[in-house]
């Protein structure tokens, strides 16, 4: 049960926690990161737990009641890692699982010094002496936010005290999630991982669904192959959005019957080492796309194809979104249902009730993953490392008096997970199919093998 836990897989940790570790030291600063506490499901039930991403990242650690204390380098002192863990308890260990214990953390974490969870708040005043500043994220645990805030109060009451002390609470998530942003070799081949068995995923899915079948028989399927594969659950709630359903940006009920003539919307990625992949394809429930249905996303994907084209270092997050945006609207606009002409469009925004939605986010331990999207005023500028979504869509709700009832209740998204490189770009996720035809074929042998 403790096999994740291996000395010979510490160096990536190791190595993260002294980039931060060197920040720190230059500012005099140390870091405290809890980690995640459980969440009741209901009464008594819990949610599988999942670690929380800054705590996970830098110690590799899966279980609760923890927190990592990065402290700088003081004096003669050494920058180093505390980990709190709890210690090893035969009779819980019956009823919860096996914990790692105090005792082998170091070994196993790499960590510099190990400490009993049970003694945080007593020696935290102690471990703090010589620090001018704490980070800490307030707003996440509010019984934590209390023991930071007596802590401090306790070392205020030492005014005598030959060491500084902690002034003031920074923030950790710009300093931590700075440094998420730019994946390291064994995140990369993490995410890489996710976007196999992703694929594995919607490979699945896409034989299945046929008319008749309901969207909860198609996540099931897709979920199974995710967890089969090894993956530790799907990275976020899957959408499996029949006909008009997938007008719902976030629809999650997935219980509704597929029908003959609809399309079938699946936005859905695994989470593999809590590293997530985010993948939309849509493709006919039936064996072709609709005059209309295919219309509108040979739109899309022309959108996408053009987005992606333009991902490279030196790339704007804004850019990519209006390279996707004005080819929508180029298209929107040819098939009439736009009025005016694209430039009158993009600048009303007439288009919004079609496409509402941003065209790319980070991604990486989180679906939508820390990092500012804004630096010194402007839209950032992509560098290597750095992991995207692009997603562009087109939404036609099944009330839209606007256009055709023909073209009503009609919802496509293709987003795909993508790498920024020294050289361009690379689509992690480019082995799930997504050309018009290759998807038709695709459906074709689905429905003949049925």
């Amino acid at each position: 049960m403790l096999h994740r836990y291996e000395p010979s897989r510490t160096a990536p940790y190791r190595a993260r926690r002294q980039q931060i570790l060197e920040t720190l030291s230059a500012r005099q600063a140390a870091a405290l990161i809890p980690a995640a506490r459980p969440k009741a499901r209901n009464a008594d039930t819990e949610h599988r737990y999942r670690p929380d991403s800054d705590f996970w990242r830098l110690t590799g650690f899966g279980e609760p009641h923890a927190a990592l204390l990065l402290l700088p380098k003081v004096g003669e002192r050494a920058a180093r890692s505390v980990l709190f863990l709890r210690p090893r308890d035969r009779e819980q260990e019956i009823w919860s699982g096996l914990r790692l214990g105090v005792e082998r953390a170091c070994e196993a974490l790499g960590v510099d010094e190990a400490r009993p969870i049970e003694q945080l708040w007593k020696e935290l005043p102690t471990l703090l002496e010589g620090c001018t500043q704490l980070c800490y994220r307030t707003g996440v645990d509010a019984a934590n936010d209390a023991e930071v805030l007596a802590t401090l109060t306790r070392m205020r009451a030492k005014p005598r005290s030959p060491l500084p002390w902690p002034q003031e609470i920074v923030d950790t998530a710009p300093l931590l999630h700075e440094a998420r942003l730019f994946k390291d070799a064994a995140e990369l081949s993490a995410m890489r991982r996710a976007a196999e068995i992703t694929a594995a995923g919607h490979a699945a899915a896409l034989r299945i669904a046929r008319p008749g079948v309901n969207e909860r028989e198609v996540e099931a399927r897709l979920e199974y192959e995710f967890r089969r594969l090894g993956a530790d659950a799907p990275a976020y709630n899957s959408i499996v959005a029949g006909g008009a359903n997938a007008c719902v940006l976030h629809y999650v009920e997935n219980d509704a019957p597929l029908a003959d003539g609809e399309l079938l919307l699946i936005d859905a990625g695994a989470e593999f080492e809590h590293y997530a992949c985010d993948v939309t394809r849509t493709f006919p429930v039936g064996r072709r796309f609709s005059a209309e249905q295919r219309a509108l996303y040979d739109v899309v994907l022309r959108a996408q194809l053009a987005a992606l084209a333009i991902v490279r270092t030196g790339t704007t997050i804004d850019q990519i979104h209006q390279c996707a945006l004005r080819a929508l609207v180029e298209g929107l606009c040819e098939h009439k249902l736009l009025p005016e002409s694209v430039d009158e469009a993009l600048a009303s925004g007439s288009y919004k009730r079609f496409y509402m939605h941003r065209t790319s986010h980070w991604l990486g331990l989180d679906v939508h993953d820390g990092g500012a999207y804004v630096r010194d005023g402007a839209s950032r500028a992509l560098e290597p490392g750095m992991v995207i979504t692009v997603e562009p869509g087109l939404y036609v709700a099944p009330d839209e008096a606007s256009v055709e009832p023909r073209w009503r209740g009609i919802g496509i998204r293709i987003e795909d997970d993508v790498l920024v490189t020294a050289g361009g770009s690379e689509v992690l996720t480019a082995a799930i199919p997504k050309q018009a035809d290759a998807l038709e074929e695709l459906r074709r042998e689905a429905l003949h093998s049925a």
